[in-house]
């Protein structure tokens, strides 16, 4: 599967049928990418709204819902056959690495349609199915025309109608557990690391106290929990732990013989 540069991947068109099919009517102008990159990177520590949506089975969700935890926010639309689903296979995978890495609830998943005409609740399930997303703490979610519209102007999500369907960003965003705008990651294809790096920055947390044993703890785990490439999972790397281990023991040692020398100095010398 090739891998895109940022910019080639900013601008996706997918066929989602005819655009007056959307109620789009004339095509509207075509997304500029620079300034869509730039709108996207602009929602960098920005507090993402309490909106309301409802999810597959209908039932209310705030986004409030998911504070005390990261969140993984992704925005599709349901008549994408092509990127969307590209997306989500890809995000799939990602999620499933950092939850066998970071834990099972240490993160929550939302996908939000954001047709908001077509995208409901019904269609939002049939889609995970169709996709074969089952994986526990991902939701998929449906709004009205205005919610998705603050949404993606919070998250810096930008999409206009086209005669494919829509053009917009393939921008997967990762909330902060205080519901903040922490990453934004592009591209319809990403390595895992690409999403689960910042999760777990966000989970050890990047300036974990040193003060108890669960700050330490989690600081070992943030540096030792390195991806592995060849297997495509992260494992815990012992070696940088017991590294750190004898360079402490090294610096020990050294410390023992220069105060022993020190000591010997002020010993007084037998008289003649």
């Amino acid at each position: 599967m090739a891998r895109f540069p940022v910019l080639a991947v900013l601008l996706v068109v997918v066929a989602a049928g005819d655009a007056v099919a959307h109620g789009t009517g004339d095509a509207a102008a075509p997304l500029d990418e620079a300034a869509a990159l730039a709108t996207s990177q602009a929602a960098i520590g920005r507090i993402v709204g309490d909106h309301g949506f409802l999810d597959r089975r209908g039932d209310g969700v705030r986004l409030s819902d998911y504070r005390g935890r990261p969140l993984v926010v992704s925005l599709i639309y349901t008549g994408c056959t092509e990127t969307c689903p590209l997306i989500l296979q890809t995000l799939y995978r990602s999620v499933a690495v950092g939850r066998e890495a970071l834990g099972p609830d240490s993160f929550a998943v939302v996908t939000v349609g954001f047709d908001s005409a077509a995208d409901t609740p019904e269609r939002m399930r049939a889609y995970a199915r169709a996709q074969g997303i089952d994986l526990p703490g991902w939701e998929f979610l449906s709004a009205d025309h205005d919610t998705i519209d603050r949404l993606a102007a919070d998250l810096g999500f930008v999409y206009v109608p086209s005669p494919k369907g829509f053009d917009h960003l393939a921008q997967t965003t990762v909330i902060d557990a205080e519901g903040r705008v922490y990453r934004q990651v592009y591209g319809a294809d990403f390595d895992p690391p690409a999403v689960v790096e910042p999760l777990k920055q966000l989970v050890f947390g990047r300036r974990a106290p040193l003060a108890d044993l669960s700050g330490l703890i989690d600081r070992v785990r943030l540096l030792c929990t390195l991806y592995d490439p060849a297997s495509q999972r992260y494992r815990f790397d012992y070696s940088i732990f017991i590294g750190m281990i004898v360079g402490l023991g090294s610096l020990a040692a050294v410390g023992f013989i220069l105060v022993r020398g020190w000591l010997r100095t002020r010993r007084p010398r037998p008289s003649m």
